[in-house]
C-alpha cells in the first residue's frame, strides 16, 4: 500500500507543484497585498480599509451592480437563444453545416475587434444601425451614450458573439441522445413540442449545466469587451468589477485594484459552486 501511495503521488506531484505556483501562492499574496497600500517599493498594511472604500464608494461599488446585471442577463440568454439554434441546426435541414458554421463564426473574432466594430456601428449619428433604422423612419438611438441603455447595449453585442460556443455544446449534447427514445415517443403520439419538453430538455441538461457556467463566470469575469466598446462609461454606467479593477490600477492604487481582484474571485466562487451543485443534483442519471 505505501508503495502505491507513494507511486501516486509521485503522479500528483507535477500537478500540485503547477497549481501551488500559479494559483495557490499567487491568491495568497493577493489577498495579503489587498490589506496593504502598496507599490512596487514597498507596502503599509492598512487592514480592511481598501475593501470599506470599495464598498462605501458609489463609483467603486457599482461595479458590483453591473457585473451581476451582466452575468445574469448574458448567461440567461445565451442559455435560451443558443438552445432554440441548436434545435433548429439538429433538425432535418438542408445546409446545416454551413449553418452551424456561421453561427460560430463570431466566436472567432477577436472580442476588441467586435467590441471597435460594434462601437462603430451603433454611433449615434454616423453608425449602421441607427443608419438603418432611419432609413425606415424610425429615430436612431445613442445605442452607447445613453445611461441606461449603454450596458445592455453591450450585453447584446457579448450574447451574439458568445451564442455561437453555447450552441456548439447544445448541438454536441442533442446528438449524444439515444434517437429511440424519440422513436418511442413519436409511436406514444407526443408532438414535436412534447418531445422537446420531455426528451431533449431533460437528457440535454448536462449541456445545458455547461452552458450556464460557463456562461455565467464568463459574464462575471468580462472586461475586453466593455473597455472595447465604452470603456466603462458613459459615467460609470458600464463599469463592472473587472473594468474598476483596471483603472484603479492604471491610477496607481495598486492595493485598491487587488482589493476589487479579491472582491470578484470570492464573488464567482459564492455563486458559481452553489449554482453548480445545484444544477448538478438536477441532472437525470
Amino acid at each position: 500500500m505505501n508503495k502505491k501511495k507513494i507511486y501516486t503521488t509521485w503522479f500528483m506531484a507535477p500537478a500540485l507543484i503547477i497549481f501551488t505556483i500559479f494559483f495557490i501562492i499567487p491568491m495568497l499574496t493577493s489577498l495579503f497585498f489587498s490589506l496593504t497600500v502598496w507599490n512596487f517599493k514597498d507596502f503599509t498594511f492598512v487592514g480592511l480599509d481598501n475593501f470599506k472604500m470599495f464598498f462605501s464608494e458609489r463609483s467603486l461599488n457599482i461595479g458590483i451592480k453591473n457585473t451581476l446585471i451582466y452575468a445574469f442577463l448574458t448567461c440567461s440568454l445565451k442559455v435560451v437563444i443558443a438552445f432554440f439554434i441548436a434545435v433548429f441546426l439538429t433538425s432535418k435541414i438542408k445546409s446545416k453545416n454551413i449553418l452551424r458554421s456561421i453561427v460560430f463564426f463570431p466566436n472567432l473574432v477577436s472580442t476588441v475587434a467586435v467590441g471597435i466594430v460594434f462601437s462603430a456601428m451603433m454611433h449615434p449619428s454616423k453608425g449602421l444601425i441607427n443608419t438603418a433604422l432611419q432609413a425606415i423612419g424610425l429615430n436612431g438611438v445613442d445605442w452607447l451614450g445613453n445611461t441606461h441603455l449603454a450596458l445592455f447595449s453591450v450585453i447584446g453585442v457579448d450574447v451574439w458573439k458568445g451564442v455561437g460556443v453555447a450552441t456548439v455544446i447544445y448541438i454536441a449534447g442533442m446528438q449524444s441522445i439515444d434517437k429511440t427514445y424519440y422513436e418511442a415517443a413519436s409511436i406514444d403520439g407526443a408532438s414535436a413540442w412534447q418531445q422537446l419538453k420531455s426528451v431533449t430538455i431533460p437528457l440535454c441538461r448536462p449541456a445545458m449545466n455547461s452552458v450556464i457556467i460557463l456562461a455565467f463566470i464568463g459574464g462575471m469575469r468580462c472586461f475586453d469587451l466593455i473597455w472595447a466598446m465604452t470603456g466603462g462609461g458613459p459615467g460609470f454606467a458600464t463599469d463592472v468589477v473587472a473594468s474598476i479593477v483596471y483603472k484603479q490600477y492604471a491610477a496607481g492604487f495598486y492595493g485598491l485594484s487587488t482589493a476589487g481582484n479579491v472582491i470578484m474571485f470570492v464573488m464567482i466562487a459564492i455563486l458559481a459552486f452553489p449554482l453548480q451543485r445545484f444544477l448538478l443534483s438536477k441532472e437525470v442519471d
